[in-house]
């Protein structure tokens, strides 16, 4: 079997490449002139094909007698100047996988989408795959483009595909993999100040990808799952985190006073090319809710059983691969 993989360079598409080298041949879609990412020293087994999920000739080329993709190329920010950015990669290149996909006929594809994808109201305390998506002042651009790139597969089911889209939460991979996901560390790590009121949901990598393959084995295409290990207040995830990196945890709930003064400030720094930051008000206010990702509907299928916040801590932080 041959399985191609986009966004193989990233954190869950090279975890998942190396998960399914069980399953078969590897193909993993990389830009000309670009890294192999994570797996510049570990690639051992991959084939890599030159591609871009914006170039649809290219990805047709790519997908010449493959059997299955794993689409989990994708772009992730909070910056309000990506917009246009991230509508670009993550809805049309999605659309760009599903288009290939059915001019070659390639009938198997895992979606790695986003819990972002079911967007967010300030009244919600629970979300499952059923909630349904509403127009609200708390989707960020990013939380739209992972929704209509979602609509995107399911236009491709419509047309004859077998899709299995995954919804994953914050993803805890290894400090040293320096990608969007694990810089959260880096808060704990610098020692900063102040933690949100709200909650933080998350899952290993380990335990993503593990998941992600079973419910594969399982052959539940048509469905679509939200990966997630539990909700924690971030005053919790951050005294745990600090506990086991040995360092000083965020001890100041943010007052909602501080939040309109930083979101200020930020966006002065903006706007002058100062700053970064991912922090605005859509983000901000976001920390401050406490929603739970209800992981039910896997747990009805796989009853797995996940890893401790501070194993997963203690592993990001360790040389163990």
């Amino acid at each position: 079997m041959k399985i191609l993989i986009t966004g193989a360079t990233g954190l869950f598409g090279s975890y998942l490449s190396k998960k399914f080298m069980e399953e078969g041949e590897i193909l993993a879609l990389k830009r000309e002139h670009r890294s192999k990412g994570l797996l510049e020293n570990s690639d051992s087994g991959i084939t890599w094909v030159e591609g871009d999920i914006l170039d649809p000739l290219s990805l047709e080329e790519a997908m010449e007698n493959v059997d299955m993709v794993i689409h989990s190329a994708g772009m992730v920010s909070f910056n309000p100047g990506d917009e246009i950015k991230l509508r670009s990669i993550n809805v049309t290149g999605t659309a760009n996988v599903v288009n290939a996909m059915l001019a070659k006929g390639v009938k198997k594809l895992i979606h790695i989408s986003s819990v972002s994808a079911l967007g967010r109201t300030a009244e919600a305390k629970v979300s499952d795959e059923n909630t349904p998506w509403v127009e609200s002042k708390l989707n960020t651009p990013y939380a739209i483009s992972k929704y209509q790139a979602e609509l995107e597969v399911w236009r491709g089911v419509q047309e004859g595909l077998d899709a299995l889209v995954i919804l994953p939460t914050i993803i805890l991979g290894k400090v040293s993999d320096d990608r969007s996901s694990t810089q959260i560390y880096h808060y704990v790590l610098e020692e900063s100040k102040f933690y949100p009121a709200g909650s933080v949901n998350f899952i290993d990598i380990r335990d993503a990808v593990e998941i992600t393959h079973q419910l594969y084995k399982k052959n539940l295409w048509g469905e679509k799952f939200i990966l997630n290990n539990s909700a924690v207040l971030y005053q919790h995830f951050f005294e745990t985190m600090a506990k086991v990196f040995g360092k000083k945890a965020p001890s100041k709930k943010v007052s909602p006073v501080q939040i309109k003064l930083a979101i200020f400030f930020i966006w002065i720094g903006r706007s002058l090319g100062l700053t970064k930051n991912p922090l605005n008000k859509q983000t901000a206010m976001l920390s401050q809710l406490s929603i739970t990702m209800d992981n039910h509907k896997v747990q009805q299928e796989i009853h797995f059983k996940y890893r401790t916040l501070e194993d997963s801590f203690k592993w990001a932080l360790s040389n163990e691969k």
